[in-house]
């Protein structure tokens, strides 16, 4: 169509005629509250929208209804799920296997270390145990040391041999309860009266005075060796099974001064004993004959031999 010159009017045949707003359209041209809005003719074109025009399009509208994340939430989503690759589970498993064998490690050296917890009177009579037992091993190997040096020197040495033979034998024969001993050493009365003394705190009684320095135990009429054990129940006790009745009287050999301290330690056997409603007591002597007396057992298939 062609521009009309200056100073004419337009047909009015060549006016688009506006049709009549709709109340739909009346809503839509309505100014949202809080802004001004302008009511837009549905023939109106409207112009594209350049990089500065400050309208926002509907993409932009969508963003901004977008809620935004707070730093934790991101951080949250960056942790789960989990993207785990083969690198990384090797490592973990390795840094597993490391921290695993460091744990090991101190727990090891925190169980050597145990005696830290325990009480000063354990420490000492620890410690006196370990001196005794120290002196026993000197004195042994004095005693051998003296035997040798006897056997090089004696004129007579098949004699001098036959005699430490003799020697040797009186004392595995009171090791092995077929000979009877005497000497020095203490009495352990144990009276029940209502049968709570039960067969193992007898035998804790016989490894704290093996512990102690004890060479020959007897309870009642019962020799105590090596392979000695204690069964039934508390007022039936059996040993070796031979039965035993209360008072359970243990005579003991050994060094008196070691043996008694030995039971009566806070937390030791005599304590033991009277929280069952027992009562221990403990007499030191000069002379105990252990006359019990173990049959002599002749192997059957072992048989000595010399080189």
């Amino acid at each position: 169509m062609s521009r009309a010159p200056r100073g004419e009017q337009v047909p009015q045949e060549s006016r688009v005629p506006q049709q009549p707003r709709t109340p739909e359209d009346l809503a839509r041209s309505a100014p949202e509250p809080g802004g001004s809005h302008k009511p837009v003719d549905p023939h109106t074109s409207v112009a594209p929208q350049g990089p500065g025009d400050s309208r926002t399009s509907p993409g932009s509208r969508t963003a901004e209804a977008t809620p935004q994340l707070t730093g934790r939430q991101r951080l949250a989503a960056g942790l789960w799920p989990p993207r785990v690759t083969r690198a990384q589970l090797v490592v973990a498993l390795l840094l597993f296997g490391l921290g695993l064998g460091l744990a090991i490690q101190v727990r090891s050296n925190n169980d050597d270390s145990a005696l830290r917890g325990a009480r000063q009177e354990d420490l000492v009579r620890i410690l006196d145990e370990l001196d005794d037992r120290t002196q026993r091993l000197e004195d042994e190997k004095q005693r051998l040391d003296d035997q040798r040096t006897e056997l090089e020197n004696s004129s007579d040495q098949a004699e001098e041999a036959r005699k430490q033979t003799l020697e040797k034998e009186q004392q595995l024969g009171v090791l092995a309860g077929t000979v009877a001993a005497q000497g020095p050493g203490i009495t352990l009365s144990v009276e029940d009266a209502v049968g709570a003394v039960e067969p193992d705190m007898l035998l804790d009684t016989v490894q704290e005075l093996r512990a102690a320095g004890a060479e020959a135990i007897q309870v009642n009429d019962v020799r105590v060796v090596a392979d000695t054990y204690f069964s039934g129940t508390g007022g039936d006790v059996r040993i070796d099974g031979n039965p035993v009745e209360a008072p359970y009287i243990f005579k003991v050999i050994g060094k008196p001064q070691d043996l008694e301290p030995a039971l009566n330690i806070p937390g030791g056997v005599v304590q033991t004993l009277e929280k069952e409603q027992a009562t221990a007591t403990v007499a030191r002597a000069e002379e105990i004959v252990v006359n019990a007396l173990r049959p002599t057992k002749r192997p059957d298939y072992a048989r000595s031999t010399s080189r």
